[in-house]
């Protein structure tokens, strides 16, 4: 629930930049290493994705709708939007390197 005094225009996609900023470093904090790449999904029956494209994230395709456990080809979970946000300049090259 958000607060009736809480006053901050385009709230969603502020929330959005905010966290992007600060995930690397307490990712590493954490766990040890920092994320290059985030991702997310949105079901793209019941939601547009505004918030994601308003903070730059990068919509790159749709899911089949499958899921994954599923191991019949049974298209039972509703399609959704992928998109992408990166956190790192060169996330292609890192993600592409064996290490």
């Amino acid at each position: 629930m958000i607060l009736p005094q809480v006053r901050v225009a385009n709230l969603a996609s502020y929330i959005l930049s905010r966290i992007a900023r600060r995930l690397r470093s307490d990712w590493l904090l954490a766990y040890g290493y920092q994320p290059v790449l985030l991702e997310t999904f949105v079901e793209s029956a019941r939601f547009t994705g505004a918030s994601y494209r308003a903070a730059n994230w990068i919509h790159v395709g749709q899911t089949k709708g499958r899921g994954k456990l599923d191991r019949y080809n049974q298209y039972a979970l509703p399609v959704k939007d992928v998109y992408l946000y990166p956190l790192h300049r060169d996330y292609r090259r890192i993600l592409a390197s064996p290490e």
